[in-house]
């Protein structure tokens, strides 16, 4: 019989490890993770959004992984009664100069196979009232989930079919044997026929206490969000997204509906300092350093005339202006 090691309980590893025991309903699978409950860290400190894969080249793993994954993921909610809505979200355009933008995106969103509308001004206000734009891309496959209670019912299924949940464990060190892989953690050392490591921001660590020899390293990077107060809550509908500035890998500060109700403004994206590091800097110290590398940063690169649309006027805007409607 196989016996599997899953290292990592967020929903990767989760997911992976259902994967296999659907597979593979003999094999014997043990998820191992560190803190004391599942989807503790990326997986905990997301948007909940579904995403389309709108944004992906047509055709590669990333466009049909999105889609699939999407699917498979909303088909899995329905089994098991977990909250989520396909609400759909719109990418507005603001100005002629993001249309030309707008349109690409729109035609590499048909060839991924999505159900798009292009709107103008009077559709855009059908689905948010208090949003501006000259037009839009309305994209229907969009959705809201908590990722979190995902983790809570595959870690449930897992142990109903007999999986070792393994919490509160750190890997410490692995060693591939000949025919095994044995796998040192604080509460001791257990033998496998193999291990997936699915181990988010640590998994570069995880992979060196193997024995790889690797030349990458992650730097971990934060989204700072804020939220709207309850009483504005109403401005938002559903998803508002920016149509995203080719200069930067990022998809620019967007409104989220969650599905608790709570809606999100930002993010941006800050050096994380730490891997763990999920709230503002509390030192004076770490905040001084992020300023001098920010004050650096800006002084090195040109920066676009987009500056109206950076993270903080907009959290600032939309959190906090009591003259908003």
């Amino acid at each position: 019989m196989i016996h599997i090691a899953i290292i990592g309980g967020g929903i990767v590893g989760l997911a992976a490890a259902y994967s296999i025991k659907q597979a593979r309903p003999e094999a014997e699978i043990t998820v191992i993770e560190k803190e004391n409950h599942w989807g503790a860290h990326q997986t905990g400190h997301n948007s909940g959004v579904i995403h389309s894969g709108i944004y992906y080249k047509p055709g590669s793993y990333k466009a049909k992984f999105a889609r699939s994954g999407g699917e498979a993921l909303i088909r899995f909610c329905q089994k098991y009664g977990i909250p989520f809505e396909r609400c759909g979200k719109v990418i507005v355009a603001t100005s002629e100069q993001e249309l030309p933008l707008l349109k690409n995106l729109y035609d590499r969103g048909l060839q991924n196979g999505l159900n798009l509308e292009l709107i103008g001004q009077d559709r855009l206000r059908d689905f948010e009232p208090y949003v501006s734009g000259i037009r839009a891309i309305h994209v229907k496959e969009t959705g809201i989930v908590d990722y979190k209670k995902v983790c809570e019912i595959i870690a449930s299924l897992l142990k109903d079919v007999g999986a070792e949940l393994s919490l509160n464990t750190k890997v410490e060190r692995i060693i591939e044997e000949r025919s095994k892989v044995r796998v040192i953690t604080n509460r001791g050392a257990q033998s496998f026929d193999f291990a997936v490591n699915c181990a988010g921001l640590h998994s570069d660590r995880i992979a060196r206490a193997s024995g790889v020899a690797m030349d990458l390293k992650i730097v971990p990077f934060r989204g700072e969000y804020y939220k709207l107060r309850p009483e504005k809550r109403y401005l938002v509908k559903n998803l508002v997204y920016p149509v995203p500035n080719p200069q930067f890998p990022f998809l620019g500060v967007h409104l989220t509906r969650m599905i608790n109700g709570e809606v999100e403004v930002g993010p941006n994206a800050v050096l994380g300092f730490k891997r763990e590091g999920y709230m503002f800097f509390a030192s004076k110290k770490c905040r001084e350093v992020q300023e001098k590398i920010h004050r650096l940063a800006s002084s090195r690169l040109k920066v676009p005339d987009r500056g109206k649309r950076t993270a903080g006027s907009r959290r600032e805007r939309s959190a906090v202006d009591s003259s908003l409607p």
